[in-house]
C-alpha cells in the first residue's frame, strides 16, 4: 500500500526487527549546547554507517539538559549531514503549534530530502505548563483536541479538506497536491497511554509508544492499538514501534556506571529541578535518601543495561514479549563517547556492521 515502504524498515544482521535511535541532544555537565548538537550530528552519521533504520529527535522546552527544542531545524541539519538514514521527529508536540506551520516545515523538509523524513506527533507539551502557555500564547489548549489537530495537519499536507471547510483552499507549500513535489512525510502518532494508541489504530497510522518512560502501559497500549486498527491508504496492518532506554558498555560494571547519570537526571526532573546531565562521578556520589534510592532502582529496572550481549538479550526479550515491529533505542548517558560506544556495541551484537 502507498507509504508502507517509508514506514516498515528492513531488519539488519540478526535483528528480528529494524533498530532505530531516539536522540535528545543531551547536554552534559561541562558541555555546551553547541557541543551537544555537534555530537548529535556525529551520532546520526555513525548510526547510518552502523545500519540503524532511522534517528528521531524529540521536542522538549525549558530543559537545560536537552538541546532538541526545535525538531524541524535539527532534522534539517541531520538530514543534510547524512545520505540514507531516515530522520524524523519523535516527536513534534502538535498542541504547541499551528498545524499549518508544521505542515509547511515538514513539507519543506520532504522537498529537501524526499523519502527520508518522518513526522511523529505527540499531544503532550514536552515541558511544564507555564512554558507551554508561553509557547501556545494561551492556557486554553485542550490536549483532547489532538484528533482535530491531526486531521487539520493532514488536510493541509494532502489538500483533503471537504467542500465548505474554512481551510478548503489553503495548501501547505512546499508539499500538498498543487506542488511539483510528490508525496509527503508519513505521519506517526506517539504516546505513553491509550489515547494516541486508539487514535492511531482508528486512523490506520503507525504508532510509537514511549516504553522508556511508561513501561507499565506498553503492552496494554499496543493491544489497544492493534485491536482498534483499521486498514488505511497508509497501512494495511498495524506497525508499532517502541522506544527503549538502553545502555551498553564493554563491561557490566561500566554499564552500571554510565546508566546512573540518567537515573539521577530523572530524579531531578521528578523533583522539579531539571538540569544538565550529571557525570557518572556526580551520580555515584549523590546522597540519595531511601525513597530516592527506591526511585532509582525502579528507574534502572526499565533500562536495558550491561555488556553488549546482555543488552542484546534484554532487547530480544522485550521484542518478543511486546511483539513490537521496531525498537527505537534512547541512550541517556553523559558525553558523546559513551553514547556512541553504546550504539556501536548494540549494532555489532546484532551483526549489523
Amino acid at each position: 500500500m502507498s507509504g508502507e515502504d517509508e514506514i516498515r524498515g528492513v531488519p539488519r544482521g540478526t535483528a528480528g526487527v529494524p533498530l532505530s535511535i531516539l536522540e535528545l541532544a543531551t547536554v552534559g555537565e561541562g558541555q555546551t549546547a553547541t557541543e551537544s548538537l555537534r555530537d548529535a550530528t556525529e551520532l546520526a552519521r555513525r548510526a547510518e554507517e552502523w545500519g540503524y533504520h532511522r534517528i528521531w529527535v524529540a521536542e522538549h522546552h525549558g530543559m537545560p539538559g536537552v538541546a532538541s527544542s526545535s525538531p524541524a531545524v535539527l532534522i534539517a541539519h541531520l538530514a543534510a549531514a547524512t545520505r540514507t538514514i531516515r530522520i524524523g521527529s519523535g516527536g513534534v508536540m502538535l498542541p504547541n503549534h499551528a498545524p499549518l506551520v508544521i505542515a509547511e516545515q515538514f513539507g519543506t523538509l520532504h522537498a529537501l530530502h524526499p523519502g527520508r523524513i518522518d513526522l511523529g506527533l505527540g499531544r503532550a507539551p514536552g515541558t511544564d505548563m507555564a512554558t507551554a502557555n508561553a509557547l501556545r500564547r494561551s492556557a486554553e489548549v485542550d490536549p483532547d483536541d489532538f484528533p482535530r489537530q491531526v486531521a487539520e495537519l493532514t488536510g493541509f499536507l494532502d489538500g483533503s479538506f471537504p467542500p465548505g471547510h474554512p481551510y478548503e483552499r489553503i495548501r501547505a507549500v512546499p508539499g500538498g497536491p498543487d506542488s511539483a513535489d510528490t508525496g509527503r512525510p508519513p505521519i506517526w502518532l506517539l504516546g505513553s497511554s491509550g489515547f494516541s494508541a486508539r487514535l492511531a489504530g482508528l486512523l490506520g497510522l503507525p504508532f510509537a509508544f514511549a516504553h522508556h518512560f511508561s513501561a507499565a502501559n506498553t503492552e496494554p497500549a499496543l493491544d489497544l492499538y492493534r485491536s482498534s486498527f483499521r486498514p488505511s491508504e497508509v497501512l494495511d496492518r498495524p506497525y508499532a514501534l517502541i522506544g527503549v532506554a538502553a545502555v551498553a558498555a564493554d563491561t557490566e560494571e561500566e554499564a552500571l556506571r554510565q546508566v546512573m547519570p540518567g537515573a539521577l537526571s530523572w530524579l531531578r526532573m521528578r523533583h522539579g529541578r531539571p538540569g544538565r546531565m550529571p557525570t557518572p562521578e556526580e551520580a555515584l556520589a549523590y546522597p540519595y535518601t531511601p525513597i530516592e534510592r527506591e526511585f532509582v532502582r525502579d528507574r534502572l529496572a526499565t533500562v536495558v543495561h550491561g555488556d553488549a550481549e546482555t543488552v542484546r538479550a534484554g532487547l530480544e526479550e522485550l521484542r518478543k514479549r511486546t511483539g513490537a515491529d521496531e525498537l527505537m533505542i534512547t541512550t541517556m548517558v553523559h558525553g558523546a563517547p559513551a553514547r556512541l560506544r553504546s550504539h556501536e556495541l548494540v549494532a555489532r551484537a546484532y551483526g549489523m556492521v
